[in-house]
């Protein structure tokens, strides 16, 4: 997994898993994995799945060459609210790109370690040992 700046600006998390890395085999059973994660954590509420591929492909807008499908699973690890403005860095989510040969999971840094700790794991463990 790395970590880098998107657009020079967006602080995220990537990893690719070749698909021969992972027994998980469509993004519906990623989505299906990251669900019961999410649902282990008492503290971690689950929101939606986005599929911004369907979003994207209706509006016409482009996507790039290669790419299957894309979701967003979008939860929140809200565990207080210190100030009103934590609202904007608010709920998290984790996209997964299916690219035919690989997955590229990704997700913006949050402003909590225990949250990238917890994402990062999630993450890491989708590769067979």
């Amino acid at each position: 997994m790395k970590q880098t700046l998107l657009q020079e600006k967006y602080p995220i998390y990537v990893a690719e898993i070749a698909k021969t890395e992972t027994t998980y085999n469509t993004v519906d059973a990623l989505v299906a994995y990251y669900k019961g994660k999410i649902a282990e954590n008492p503290k971690v509420q689950f929101i939606d799945v986005f599929d911004h591929y369907a979003h994207t492909s209706k509006i016409g807008g482009p996507i790039v060459e290669g790419l299957k499908a894309a979701v967003d699973i979008i939860f929140c690890f809200g565990f207080a609210i210190p100030t009103p403005q934590m609202l904007a860095v608010r709920p998290r989510s984790i996209g997964i790109a299916d690219m035919g040969d690989k997955y590229v999971i990704s997700f913006m840094e949050a402003p909590m370690q225990p949250a990238n700790e917890a994402m990062e794991a999630w993450t890491l463990a989708l590769r067979d040992a």
